[in-house]
């Protein structure tokens, strides 16, 4: 297991993947992205998994970009390679992914986290987008997802002077969904992959979906996609045991149909 890029522990219906790369912080090398989004690929096949959890170790979630790779990639390969796909491949993951962030979560590693549906934090959590000290910007989704989550004053901020935020004002920013102890970084992320799985799957993807939505287009498409995702759903399995079970005072089971 210690030589593994990226470690995986089902738990169903939870998975964890752990990044594995402590040496580099868990530099997001193109072996540590393919391995990562080969596991994510397989979680979300997995019919007995209904929330994965993302993580790093307690030090470091991903402090970024492999720098060493990324000197020797060209403009072309920069515009054009398999490094693109595989980011869309995990925004095109269908089940609830919470990120568990500890520690270090920069440049490429917080646009990894952003990518993610739900960031739990730790209180030694530090979020930034320092590619400018490199000269160079973000370049997987960071200008965009972080104007997004916390508005372009302070997005402004953070990647034009390198600034780090902190777990508490990622959370007053609207960057991260809670704030926990450092030693339970883990433990309170499953703890919530946990609630989030006992939901009923085909509503977990369509409410997902929806929601992205609402955070990458317009009003009006948003809520048209809404519309219609709510039929899909009413007419479920999952729904009609939902509102029986709402109805008798029981616990529901769902089955993902």
């Amino acid at each position: 297991m210690t030589d593994e890029l990226v470690r995986i522990e089902r738990d169903d219906p939870i998975a964890v993947v752990l990044l594995n790369r402590p040496k580099q912080l868990n530099a997001l090398s193109d072996d540590v992205m393919e391995a990562l989004v080969s596991a994510l690929v397989e979680l979300d096949r997995a019919g007995a998994v209904r929330c994965i959890v993302l993580g790093g170790s307690e030090r470091v979630f991903a402090a970024g970009a492999d720098i060493g790779m990324l000197a020797q990639t060209s403009p072309v390969e920069a515009a054009t390679s398999a490094r693109l796909a595989r980011w869309e491949s995990i925004r095109q993951i269908g089940k609830p992914i919470v990120a568990a962030v500890s520690g270090y979560c920069l440049g490429g590693g917080c646009e990894l986290a952003m990518i993610c549906d739900v960031i739990v934090a730790s209180e030694s959590a530090r979020f930034g987008q320092p590619e400018i000290n490199l000269g160079l910007i973000p370049g997987a989704g960071g200008t965009q997802r972080l104007t997004r989550a916390v508005g372009k004053a302070v997005a402004m901020d953070v990647i034009l002077s390198g600034r780090f935020l902190s777990a508490r004002e990622a959370l007053d920013f609207g960057l991260v969904s809670r704030v926990v102890a450092t030693e339970a970084w883990l433990e309170e992320a499953k703890r919530l992959a946990r609630d989030i799985a006992k939901q009923s799957p085909v509503a977990l993807r369509l409410a997902k979906e929806a929601v992205n939505r609402a955070y990458e287009g317009s009003l009006r498409l948003g809520v048209e996609y809404e519309r219609q995702a709510f039929a899909i759903a009413l007419s479920s399995e999952d729904a009609r045991e939902g509102m029986s079970a709402f109805l008798e005072k029981r616990p529901p089971e769902f089955r993902g149909r």
